[in-house]
């Protein structure tokens, strides 16, 4: 029995599942040859499925690295209704008591655990990888893949050191998976996780089934009457994302006394109180969920009909992320994104500063003197864990610090001084604030465009769509048709490789009327003139 056979035997046999979608295939096959895969699919394409599937083929545990211990509930819930010793799963986490994760690795040593479920930061535990690494696992699965790019910088740096555990479990197979990830995202993942040939493996990632719409607000009394009005008149459930933890607070607030029960969700609140409020939004107990970011990833709920946001998302993969959870049954679905000018401020200033030349410069030079643990390297800098962590990685990237067995840090083999590692440190999160800077920039560009907003927004993802996708307020009012009427051919092709004096290379993305958006390598999307771009010749079409 070939391959592929054998993987379609395993869906049907052991899911229950008659067919496998190409993309899946193609994933599946990969890792079974010992390949490492990149896949990213719309919620809904079950991209769970890649990884679950050849498991069950391959001599060994399956680690699955997870963001949510909700999320990972809900995974491992799954595999248990399915009655089937041979798809066992355990969790190593913080929620299990001692003796219940002593159980788990007895029974990963054991064999008769298929899967492992983990957070990063489970995984950074020298104790817990040297168990798990004991395994012999035959498979890592990297669930919500965009994470790495997303939380890594911010305030989960144990996302940036995946790579370093896959390295320290054997490198088995990986497979990244993500319902959402721009080129640039996508190059941060492979990079991250070290991905050896990797399969990338892009689905169509339109979602013809949801209604885009973006409506300029003047003021905040403007907006919030917007949005009564929509709610008035549509189908619950559904989401309003926000932006801050006091406006879902005050949000929701607001809506209860206008008539329309709401709940507010955010990261503030206690564990156990996030918990309930989720369980409450599955079991539709409420109709409207006001929520800032926190409320996502294993939002498992296929009968979302709509997904309103309040504030500018800070890029279009947040957008399409939290959008997408909407109309997960094919269903009709709506998303509305009501933004004033005043937004992007806001994002911007959330976007963070610049670490202090100080911080990583006493960390260098702590890394010189030899392997040290983190808690060894907070007492000598007096960095705190969150910092540490991000100061750690960003040395890393500039070829000053090395992580080792045992969750000790070095200085790397040449590395510069402590002076010149972090001022190079220093450039580098500089570039990255300007990559995620232009990020908004385009979300901003998706919300105030008077073209096809499928098109757009599937552009910034590296898809084409050769016609207005005929589901946005844009194509349904017929603004969309008069700008593409109005569009001459652009000099470049779209996807074609082009490059700047002074910005690098990049690859052309769209036209919208008289503008090109370009994707460039190192410092992210822009926006430009065609008229003066073909003026002045600032771009050279790259063979």
């Amino acid at each position: 029995m070939d391959v592929t056979a054998q993987l379609r035997a395993a869906a049907r046999e052991r899911f229950g599942w008659e067919e496998l979608r190409p993309e899946q295939e193609t994933a599946m096959r990969a890792l079974m040859a010992g390949r490492d895969a990149l896949v990213v699919a719309p919620t809904g394409g079950g991209k769970s499925a890649i990884y679950q599937v050849p498991a069950t083929l391959l001599a060994g545990p399956t680690v699955v690295v997870s963001p949510l211990l909700a999320l990972q509930h809900d995974q491992i819930a799954g595999l248990a209704d399915r009655d089937d010793a041979a798809l066992a799963a355990v969790r190593l986490s913080s929620a299990e008591s001692a003796s219940a994760q002593r159980a788990a690795v007895e029974a990963l040593h054991s064999g008769r655990v298929e899967y492992v479920f983990v957070t990063p930061e489970q995984l950074a535990d020298p104790e817990k990888l040297a168990a798990i690494r004991e395994a012999r696992p035959s498979l890592v699965a990297v669930d919500e893949a965009h994470c790495i790019s997303a939380w890594g910088y911010d305030f989960r740096p144990d996302y940036l050191q995946l790579g370093r555990a896959v390295r320290d479990l054997g490198h088995p197979p990986v497979v990244a998976l993500t319902a959402t990830a721009s080129p640039p995202v996508r190059e941060d993942i492979l990079s991250r996780l070290g991905m050896r040939d990797p399969e990338v493996v892009i689905s169509d990632l339109d979602r013809p089934n949801i209604l885009l719409e973006a409506v300029q607000c003047v003021d905040e009394e403007q907006r919030r009457q917007r949005l009564l009005g929509r709610l008035r008149e549509s189908q619950p459930p559904g989401i309003v994302y926000v932006s801050t933890r006091r406006a879902a607070e005050e949000l929701a607030a607001w809506l209860t006394d206008t008539g329309i029960e709401a709940a507010a969700y955010h990261g503030g609140m206690s564990a156990r109180e996030r918990t309930r409020r989720h369980e409450a939004f599955l079991a539709d107990e409420v109709p409207v969920m006001v929520a800032t970011s926190a409320f996502g990833m294993g939002i498992d709920k296929p009968n979302i009909r709509w997904v309103n946001h309040v504030s500018l998302p800070d890029s279009p993969d947040s957008y399409f992320q939290e959008i997408g959870r909407a109309g997960r049954d094919g269903e009709p679905a709506q998303a509305l994104l009501l933004f004033r000018t005043e937004d992007t401020g806001l994002r911007k200033f959330f976007t963070g500063g610049i670490p202090a030349v100080d911080g990583l410069s006493r960390l260098a030079e702590a890394l010189r003197i030899g392997p040290a643990t983190r808690t060894a390297l907070r007492e000598k800098t007096g960095l705190g864990p969150r910092k540490l962590g991000e100061h750690l990685s960003l040395l890393e990237e500039v070829g000053a610090a090395v992580a080792g067995r045992g969750g000790k840090w070095r200085a790397a083999a040449y590395a510069p001084g402590p002076a010149e590692a972090a001022e190079a440190a220093v450039e580098q999160a500089e570039r990255r604030q300007t990559v995620q800077r232009s990020r908004l920039d385009m979300m901003r560009n998706l919300a105030e465009t008077l073209s096809c907003r499928g098109q757009a927004l599937l552009a910034y993802f590296g898809q084409h769509l050769d016609q207005p996708c005929g589901h946005c307020d844009n194509c349904l009012s017929g603004a969309a048709d008069e700008v593409e009427a109005a569009r001459d051919e652009g000099p470049y092709p779209v996807n074609g490789r082009v490059a700047h004096p002074e910005w690098g290379d990049g690859t052309v993305l769209r036209y919208s009327g008289d503008q090109m958006t370009v994707l460039f390598d190192d410092l992210g999307y822009k926006t430009l003139s065609v008229p003066v771009v073909e003026e002045q010749g600032l771009l050279t079409e790259l063979g």
